[in-house]
């Protein structure tokens, strides 16, 4: 079995946080990763215990899914899963209940992960669903993964961004009550989000001039005010806003009808305005794929598109597509980035090199 160099770059490292360890994150965790070809692209390094992941292993009948227990992320194997063992402690494990222990241990995971993506141990970070209850503490007070993430990487323009094929939907609030949606929609935040997904849809997906559209608050988009007044006071001076900024963007549309039609496929990328806005038409699209990412973030932060789904664990009705999907996606994401970034440092070198050149010319 070779080791690999960690000072060398030529072997790409998925970190994988396991999540809450009674919900189904093992079971997709083991299915996305059972295809042996699939390590022969990346290195899966999972953040959790090792005695949950036998136990899983075992009830999925997968005895031939062999793995490695790594003391950390600077000494992993090569066509191999990896696992970080969080702790050799006794674990309760009670699958489809929530318990403080798996909510500890989610965190201890999303910690130690975070902690080696800012060390270049791991190149991209794909989270496993958690429950945003059992999960909180002294140590965690965020309603996600979203939320924390943008406060330890000290962000605060940022975008959940729900991913499927060529559909990318982002919303402007989060995971907030619906009742405060209305407070918390501003000029600022709608043209904030807009520059992130803009920035991200060329940066991140390789669309040089993207199309953007945005969906109202109320119902018609408020009806020419009938219907409330944030369309006309909030949402459409923001457009025009972002407009002047050289943003693509359009609307606001009605949601129902923008949905409901075939209109979004004109757009490579929508903005709804609240959690449920979004995420019901994604969903529903979708059909149990889809990838959760955060855009904004100066690392890649991808998660599928579903929760702990308690109710299924152990009835292998859990599908691992929507994790495939998250992996494939932080990968692509990080290989787009790469050659964003490279093509504009040459672009300026080039700009620089000719500005020296002519100004040279002009001296002589």
């Amino acid at each position: 079995m070779e080791q690999i160099n960690k000072n060398k770059n030529s072997q790409f490292k998925v970190g994988i946080t396991h999540g809450d360890f009674n919900g189904i994150s093992y079971e997709v965790i083991i299915n996305s990763l059972k295809d042996n070809r699939l390590i022969e692209l990346f290195v899966p390094v999972i953040y959790g215990l090792s005695k949950v992941l036998a136990y899983y292993r075992k009830s999925l009948n997968l005895t031939d899914f062999n793995y490695n227990i790594a003391k950390d992320a600077s000494k992993l194997y090569m066509r191999k899963v990896n696992i970080i063992n969080l702790t050799d402690n006794e674990i309760n494990i009670e699958p489809g209940k929530s318990t403080k222990e798996a909510g500890k241990m989610a965190f201890l995971a999303l910690e130690q992960a975070v902690k080696d993506i800012k060390d270049n141990k791991v190149d991209v970070l794909v989270t496993a669903p958690l429950n945003k209850s059992n999960i909180q503490s002294d140590e965690f007070k965020f309603p996600g993964h979203t939320e924390y993430l943008a406060d330890a990487f000290d962000v605060s323009d940022y975008l959940m961004l729900m991913v499927h094929d060529n559909l990318r939907i982002g919303t402007v609030t989060g995971h907030i009550p619906l009742k405060d949606v209305s407070d918390a929609i501003s000029e600022d935040l709608i043209v904030s989000k807009l520059e992130v997904l803009n920035q991200s849809l060329i940066r991140d997906f390789g669309i040089s001039r993207p199309k953007i559209a945005v969906t109202g608050l109320n119902p018609h988009a408020g009806d020419s005010g009938l219907l409330g007044t944030e369309d006309e006071e909030i949402i459409i001076p923001a457009l025009i806003k972002a407009k002047k900024q050289g943003i693509l963007v359009y609307g606001p549309f009605s949601a129902d009808g923008f949905f409901g039609s075939n209109e979004l496929k004109k757009y490579d990328g929508i903005l709804a305005m609240y959690h449920d806005q979004g995420l019901i038409p994604f969903k529903t699209i979708a059909a149990g794929k889809g990838v959760n990412f955060t855009a904004g973030l100066p690392i890649v932060r991808t998660s599928p598109a579903h929760g702990t789904a308690y109710d299924i664990v152990g009835a292998k009705k859990s599908s691992e597509l929507s994790m495939r999907d998250a992996i494939y996606l932080a990968k692509d994401i990080f290989n787009a980035r790469k050659t964003y970034d490279e093509d504009n440092s040459n672009k300026l070198a080039f700009s620089a090199a000719e500005r020296n050149s002519n100004y040279r010319g002009g001296r002589e």
